[in-house]
């Protein structure tokens, strides 16, 4: 956990700074052009806070997702799984993957909470309204997306929902 942890920690300014030169696209912007430009940039526009923009609740669904992972593994291995399987190695294995597909589906309300937290307000359309609202703290993110329906947005790769009365900017283009 710790070294999840540590690695994470590590990490997540290249996590930001990834996050942004994806998003400027929506604008057709060229603010986060390189790495050393995108480094120099946050820095003088949000100082080094700007590179942890997002981190508490990516480490939050980390660890979670960790425990969980571990703990489901653990117990179908030892309780649901037979012994006298030859294969049992082999379906450990499985029951890993299993799990740690389960509990990425649990927790991916913290990746997308991080991951708007990390291009919220950072200058960029894709981070400001109308294309996103301006959040004060990712608690606020979070109850926000619970309103709306919108805490699992972007989860399933072949099952996609608009909650119910909601208009994004891409349908406002389109009647235009």
């Amino acid at each position: 956990m710790l070294a999840r942890s540590a690695a994470t920690l590590i990490t997540h300014p290249f996590h930001v700074i990834t996050l942004r030169s994806m998003v400027q696209f929506i604008g057709r912007e060229s603010k986060y052009c390189g790495l050393c430009e995108s480094i120099v940039t946050i820095y003088r526009e949000e100082g080094m806070i700007g590179f942890f923009a997002g981190l508490i609740p990516r480490l939050l669904g980390d660890i979670i997702s960790l425990w969980l992972c571990n703990s489901l593994a653990y117990l179908v291995n030892t309780y649901a799984l037979d012994s006298g399987v030859s294969t049992m190695n082999e379906m450990k294995s499985y029951s890993q993957a299993v799990t740690g597909f389960f509990a990425s589906m649990l927790t991916y309300p913290f990746v997308l909470v991080s991951n708007l937290m990390a291009v919220n307000n950072c200058g960029l359309a894709g981070g400001c309204p109308p294309y996103s609202p301006i959040y004060t703290s990712w608690l606020d993110c979070w109850n926000m997306l619970q309103k709306e329906g919108n805490l699992s947005r972007g989860n399933s790769l072949f099952f996609r929902k608009v909650p119910f009365g909601k208009t994004y900017c891409c349908d406002l283009r389109m009647l235009i």
